[in-house]
């Protein structure tokens, strides 16, 4: 047993990393088991008494899932990794938790909620939202009790005793085109000057669009072919667009480029050195040393337009959801409607895969697991071709089986 001096509380070992904290406020004394290690218990212990000594103390027997939610989202939203989600993902949280579990469950007391009222919660969601929503709400509000149950809060979390987990649906893969089809879709964004490059480029590589839209110019390298993914953008309310680094391990990666995408990148290039030099289109530069005009540090291959009396910067990184919209006019345009700008990443690792390239290659050059990479392509190939290509295989084996 460790213990503490009094006013700072108490430690109390009562199993293999479980604890018993001791600490007085209001002049009540309070317990809490607390599951973890020996120096988590001390930092909660810790935080209990600063939050005596600061006025926010609330007895964890009366605190509401409306104030836990609070403090889970201004803790950073950690999960069983113990790691605070990114802002983005932590904006989603708070705003899915905020609308659709607080107004029915907030007032609530935590250590009291009945895996019932979360039944009741899920079964009146399920009737006015999207089967994806409803399991985005679970998952966040799953995530935030397993937190509490870890901390000490729950004696147990009511998520395992809820009748059933909410059905994510089944998600849009998309379907897939076919080369003929993609060179039509590629093609009709010719006459858009801003609009042309990012699309074929999005098509060439599979690359997510804010990973596209994150590119500098110091990640192609045209000598070796290649474009790295460093960076992705990120949109948030608290700090608007920005970069972070990639989800995962997978998602830093280099992409091996085709001769026509160097060609085309090349000339995007030329284009901005030109701005950059004062060089007028359409006016001779056969003179001009290119490798002589430097961009701007972190200068993007597609940059976003300047506003009206803005002059034209280089490191001002596209709207993405103004991008995706403009993609979609322009597809539904020229008669592939409902082709969204995420689908071209999966048309790219389909029409790889159908030439026989192997999985786990693909699924580095997109930056997926091979698994998802693999179920998400099943899916797709179902939706476009059915069984045909399946019965012309059959048809031929058949053929040789039954030969007389």
């Amino acid at each position: 047993m460790a213990k503490r001096g009094h006013g700072e509380g108490g430690i109390d070992e009562r199993g293999e990393n479980v604890f018993r904290l001791r600490w007085r406020a209001n002049g009540r004394r309070h317990t809490k088991t607390f599951r973890g290690t020996k120096a988590e218990a001390r930092k909660e212990l810790r935080a209990l008494t600063t939050a005596v000594d600061t006025g926010e103390h609330v007895d964890p027997s009366k605190i509401t899932v409306s104030q836990w939610i609070d403090q889970w989202i201004a803790a950073g939203a950690p999960g069983r990794k113990k790691q605070k989600v990114g802002q983005r993902t932590l904006e989603r949280y708070e705003e899915l938790l905020r609308v659709h579990v607080k107004p029915k469950l907030g007032d609530k007391i935590l250590q009291k909620l009945k895996a019932t009222e979360i039944d009741e919660l899920y079964g009146e969601l399920e009737q006015k939202l999207a089967p994806m929503t409803v399991n985005h709400v679970h998952r966040c509000f799953n995530s935030a009790l397993s937190t509490a149950e870890r901390k000490g809060m729950l004696a147990s979390n009511p998520m395992t005793r809820i009748e059933q987990l909410p059905s994510a649906g089944e998600s849009d893969h998309g379907l897939a085109l076919d080369e003929a089809d993609l060179k039509t879709l590629v093609n009709g964004f010719k006459p858009s000057a801003t609009m042309y490059a990012p699309v074929a480029v999005d098509a060439s590589t599979g690359v997510r669009r804010n990973e596209l839209l994150a590119f500098w110019w110091t990640d192609f390298d045209p000598e070796k072919k290649t474009l790295k993914v460093e960076r992705a953008l990120e949109v948030t309310k608290k700090f608007g667009i920005r970069y972070k680094a990639p989800k995962t391990w997978r998602g830093k990666r280099t992409i091996a480029l085709d001769d026509g995408t160097v060609a085309l990148l090349l000339t995007e290039r030329e284009k901005y050195q030109r701005l950059t030099a004062g060089i007028p289109d359409g006016a001779d530069a056969s003179n001009v040393d290119f490798t002589r005009i430097k961009l701007p540090d972190g200068a993007l291959i597609f940059p976003g337009a300047p506003a009206a009396g803005e002059d034209f910067d280089l490191t001002k990184p596209r709207d993405p959801s103004t991008f995706s919209k403009r993609f979609r006019k322009g597809a539904d345009a020229l008669g592939f409607a409902g082709f969204e700008f995420h689908h071209l990443r999966g048309t790219h690792a389909t029409l790889l895969l159908d030439k026989g390239v192997p999985v786990h290659t693909v699924a580095e050059r997109i930056g997926d697991d091979p698994a998802v990479l693999l179920r998400n392509y099943a899916k797709r190939k179902r939706k476009q071709t059915a069984d045909t290509s399946v019965a012309s295989v059959i048809n031929t084996i058949s053929a040789g089986i039954f030969e007389s």
